[in-house]
């Protein structure tokens, strides 16, 4: 059974930083494109910041370089590091995963961690 599992949220202030992280089982993790969504109340989930199995990185315009995306694959973990944090970034996380192989390509979720950013 596939599992992401993220941890990390909180109750953050503004200008603060927090540490997502997100473990994967049930797939092999080396062959996956791994990303980060979050979902505002009353808006659309949005990419936040990707990281293929070649390793190259997308982040979204909004990062503005306060977010770095990492993983290691001995680990079979996810990270999303943010930092100087706003509280437009307040929303739920959620770990994304795209499997290439073996059979069917498939893309699954995590179950996501809350981020509020508050004062």
């Amino acid at each position: 059974q596939v599992q992401l599992v993220e941890s990390g949220g909180g109750l953050v202030q503004p200008g603060g930083s927090l540490k997502l992280s997100c473990v994967v089982s049930g797939i092999i993790f080396p062959f996956c494109d791994m990303g980060w969504y979050r979902q505002a109340p009353g808006k659309e989930r949005e990419l936040v910041a990707s990281i293929i199995r070649g390793g190259t990185i997308n982040y979204a315009d909004f990062v503005k370089g306060r977010f770095t995306i990492s993983r290691d694959n001995a680990k079979s973990t996810v990270y999303l590091q943010m930092s100087n944090l706003e509280p437009d970034d307040t929303a739920v996380y959620y770990c994304h995963g795209y499997k290439y192989w073996p059979g069917t390509p498939s893309d699954y979720w995590g179950q996501g961690t809350q981020v509020t950013v508050s004062s």
